[in-house]
Formats: C-alpha cells, sequence, structure tokens
C-alpha cells in the first residue's frame, strides 16, 4: 500500500468515528423536540439528553469503528465541541494500516483547526524524515464540503440531533453499560421516516444512499443516565458500526497542534493520490 493510500486509511477511520452522521446535513439540535410520528416522552428526553451533551462541551469518549470488513478500529481520547470541533486520541496502529510509519502499537492522532495530525515515527529520507508529526488537512481527505460537514455536525454527540426524528422509537428499559445504570432508547430510519421527517432534498439523498443493509435504514441506540447524559451511542448504517462509549465529561484540556517545526505536511500528496485511485 503506497504512503498515500495509508493516509487516506488513516484519515477516513480518524473521520469515520465523528463524520458517520455528518452526510445527514445541519439539522438543529431542537428538531427532536419536534419530531414526527411518536411519544413526546421520547421526544422531550431525547431533546433533554441533546441539549445537556451539547452544553457540556467535552468528553472522553471511546469509539469502535466496525467498518463491516477488516479489523475494528478503536479511538480512545479527548473530544471538544462548541467552540471548533477537535480531538486527541489514541488509535490502533495495526488496524489503520499505519504500520509503515509507526512501530508503537497506539497511534496518536489528533484532530484541531482543520487538520488530522499523526505522531508517526522519524523517517530516515523523504517528507516526514526527522519529522514526528505528519499533517493532512481534513479538506484534502473529504473535500471542501465533507469538512464543513465534519466541522458543522461531527462531534461525537451529532447523532443525538438526529435520533428524535424517527417516528418508530422504541424504549427498551434499564440496562447496565459499563457499570452505570442506564435507559436504553433505541430509533429506526426507513426510507418513510426520512421523507416524514422534513430533510433537504440533499440530505435524504445522502442519508438514502447509506442504507445499504438488508434492511434498508439506519438503527441508532443510547443508553441514557440519571443526568440526561449518554453512556454509550450506536449507529448503524448497512454493514458500518460505529460505538461510542462516553467515559467522563468535561474537563476537557485544549487541544493544541504539533509545532510546525517538528511537522510534515503532506495534503498535498493525499489530494494527489484521491485524484488518482
Amino acid at each position: 500500500m503506497s504512503m498515500s493510500r495509508h493516509l487516506r486509511l488513516a484519515a477516513t477511520v480518524g473521520a469515520a468515528a465523528v463524520a458517520l452522521t455528518a452526510t445527514a446535513g445541519c439539522q438543529a439540535a431542537h428538531d427532536t423536540a419536534t419530531a414526527v410520528g411518536k411519544s413526546d416522552s421520547i421526544a422531550k428526553i431525547l431533546a433533554r439528553v441533546t441539549d445537556r451533551t451539547e452544553k457540556v462541551g467535552s468528553a472522553k469518549v471511546e469509539f469502535v469503528t466496525d467498518p463491516g470488513q477488516g479489523t475494528p478500529i478503536t479511538m480512545t481520547g479527548t473530544y471538544s465541541w462548541g467552540k471548533g470541533l477537535a480531538y486527541d486520541v489514541m488509535m490502533d496502529t495495526d488496524a489503520a494500516q499505519m504500520q509503515a510509519l509507526q512501530d508503537a502499537p497506539k497511534l496518536r492522532t489528533l484532530m484541531v483547526d482543520g487538520a488530522y495530525y499523526y505522531n508517526v515515527d522519524p523517517q530516515p529520507a523523504g517528507p516526514l524524515k526527522g519529522k514526528h508529526w505528519m499533517r493532512v488537512d481534513v479538506s484534502a481527505m473529504l473535500g471542501e464540503q465533507g469538512a464543513a460537514a465534519v466541522e458543522k455536525n461531527g462531534d461525537p454527540t451529532a447523532g443525538l440531533r438526529y435520533i428524535g426524528m424517527s417516528k418508530d422509537a422504541k424504549d427498551l428499559g434499564e440496562e447496565s453499560v459499563r457499570g452505570i445504570k442506564a435507559h436504553h432508547y433505541r430509533v429506526t430510519f426507513d426510507k418513510d421516516t426520512l421523507e416524514a421527517a422534513g430533510l433537504s432534498s440533499e440530505d435524504k439523498k445522502n442519508l438514502l444512499s447509506s442504507m445499504t443493509g438488508s434492511a434498508g435504514g439506519i438503527d441508532m441506540d443510547v443508553w441514557v443516565d440519571g443526568k440526561d447524559l449518554p453512556v454509550r451511542f450506536v449507529q448503524v448504517i448497512g454493514k458500518m458500526k460505529v460505538t461510542a462509549d462516553f467515559l467522563k465529561f468535561g474537563d476537557a484540556k485544549t487541544v493544541t497542534a504539533p509545532p510546525a517545526s517538528d511537522t510534515a505536511d503532506l495534503s498535498e500528496q493525499v489530494k494527489a493520490g484521491q485524484s488518482g485511485s
């Protein structure tokens, strides 16, 4: 696998966990309170969860992204939102197929100021010679429109903004998640739900194109604690499954970019690799 393909995969993995629902557009969080076709009680609960989570602004999260083929990839670390999406996480080097650039089993990855940063081993030659960090613009990976969607709608809580829009919401009762008592809710988006939810034509097109599973829909599950905060959030689109466990809310340190002198920018190489694939 070429370096550009390594970078593309790592950037894709880094984006997948936070951008799975970004293709759904930019509906406001309060849409959950005006969702159609389901009970007001669940809608109000999910609206409170959305509002409360957005106000906290940061959390330690463990993401597991299972693309449906290959090895699931785990990312654990700090995410912040509200003043621009940023994260500082450790991810599986092998699963991200970044072994060529990092010998350690875990790869530190940052997203800040519209770019991904990967903590790599200094290389003996090439653009990464003597450098500990590799930079790739989010737009180089996802395009300008995709980068804007991630920035506006790609934080770990973004899926909560849509969960109340389904007309098929279920209360599955209390369960224990990581030793925490939580209430489990499940919603399903299907083609009829999208027609009723008031999404734009482009939003519906993007979501419909994601519905490649046998059920032809998108499933979302959320487990809510006694403080109206999510403990776990799971999204399934086709064969892809993303699980986010919220380990701790608030008190996140500010994510800052590494020193420019120790960073190599490979955005242009990634763009070239994209156009040449």
